[in-house]
């Protein structure tokens, strides 16, 4: 008779996913096959997944797991995920009010009515490196920042909400999933938590 072994226990991470990276560690079609990937910054254990996808134009805090379960409880609406906005133009109040209580978006050739959300300018602007790509130049008009924060997490649904009300975002960047912040992390550095919390 074989005697039990304990399973290894489940690991956790924290990364500052860099613009242009995206959130998976195997290319899925052939167009990725020059794509950065999450395994290029750190050697992760087997089994490592990401926990709500940040898209390949998005930068910010991404958290990854070995642990299905924490996976699905993080994905879930009673964890908030804010986002700082760098949109184009100078966002004014009316619409912040329209995102704060549920904009029109389209989500897969279908109308959605996001829920009502935290949404206010950020002033003076966060103080993050310069992107890989370079923002748009000044000369094309005056930018402003928004914090935004949602239960929900549609496809690319901060930047629909933000070109919803006549505000598209250039730049975006997860900073916070429920208690964990991005903080001083910097773009592409990964460190290991001891597990999530709500």
């Amino acid at each position: 008779m074989l005697p039990n072994v304990d399973p290894a226990p489940h690991r956790h991470f924290l990364i500052h996913k860099p613009y242009g990276c995206l959130s998976q560690f195997v290319t899925q079609f052939s167009g990725e096959a020059k794509k950065t990937m999450l395994g290029q910054f750190y050697d992760f254990p087997a089994g490592t997944m990401s926990i709500g996808r940040l898209d390949a134009d998005s930068e910010g805090l991404l958290l990854l797991t070995t642990d299905g379960k924490v996976s699905e409880h993080i994905r879930s609406r009673k964890i908030e995920k804010e986002y700082y906005a760098q949109v184009d133009g100078l966002i004014d109040d009316e619409a912040l009010a329209r995102m704060q209580a549920g904009v029109e978006i389209g989500i897969h050739n279908e109308k959605y009515q996001t829920s009502p959300c935290r949404a206010f300018r950020l002033d003076p602007a966060p103080g993050f490196a310069p992107r890989s790509k370079k923002i748009r130049d000044d000369r094309h008009g005056p930018t402003s920042w928004v914090s935004i924060t949602l239960t929900e997490g549609k496809f690319r649904q901060v930047r629909k909400m933000t070109a919803a009300v006549g505000f598209p975002t250039l730049r975006l960047v997860r900073v916070r999933v429920g208690s964990l912040h991005l903080g001083a992390l910097q773009v592409g550095e990964v460190m290991e938590v001891a597990g999530f919390e709500g």
